[in-house]
């Protein structure tokens, strides 16, 4: 799971996979605003087939925040 989820973040803000780890900040490293956020929960849903509350959007600040949320889901 771990593996898709980057995969899906790198394709998304047109990164390799290798630039990319768990301290990497969506808003820092990869310049991305809140419509990127929306766009990869979008596309983490699609991919898992599940439903992300809104109010985690406000928590996802870094890929480990994604990955620590997934993990808890399963």
């Amino acid at each position: 799971m771990k593996e898709k989820i980057l995969e899906l973040i790198a394709d998304q803000f047109n990164r390799n996979v290798d630039e990319i780890n768990e301290d990497t900040s969506f808003e820092d490293d990869l310049n991305a605003d809140s419509i990127d956020i929306v766009e990869l929960v979008m596309s983490i849903e699609d991919e898992f087939g599940i439903e992300i509350e809104d109010e985690v959007l406000e928590r996802i600040h870094t890929i480990g925040d994604v990955l620590d949320y997934m993990e808890e889901m399963e």
